[in-house]
């Protein structure tokens, strides 16, 4: 079977691709979780806003859908809300 290098190359990018896509969904996860364990409201807070640049962030760029992203920030956002009463 012949290895073309448009081939091979294509193989070499996705990759960098699949390690970056793995890299930065690891990092969503974990600020997620991290937000739906908080108990201390300011802190909450804080990293709230930083996760939901996360997840903006990669709904825009194709990492997870858009409707995927509304669901997630939806439920860190009752989350915090459940803190605050």
């Amino acid at each position: 079977m012949d290895r073309h290098p448009q081939q091979i190359k294509r193989e070499r990018q996705d990759k960098k691709r699949r390690l970056k896509n793995i890299s930065q969904m690891s990092e969503l996860k974990t600020s997620i979780k991290k937000v739906l364990s908080m108990s201390d409201q300011k802190d909450a807070e804080n990293l709230y806003r930083d996760t939901v640049k996360l997840i903006d962030k990669a709904a825009s760029k194709g990492l997870i859908k858009k409707n995927t992203a509304s669901r997630r920030k939806s439920r860190i956002t009752r989350h915090l809300n459940s803190i605050s009463k």
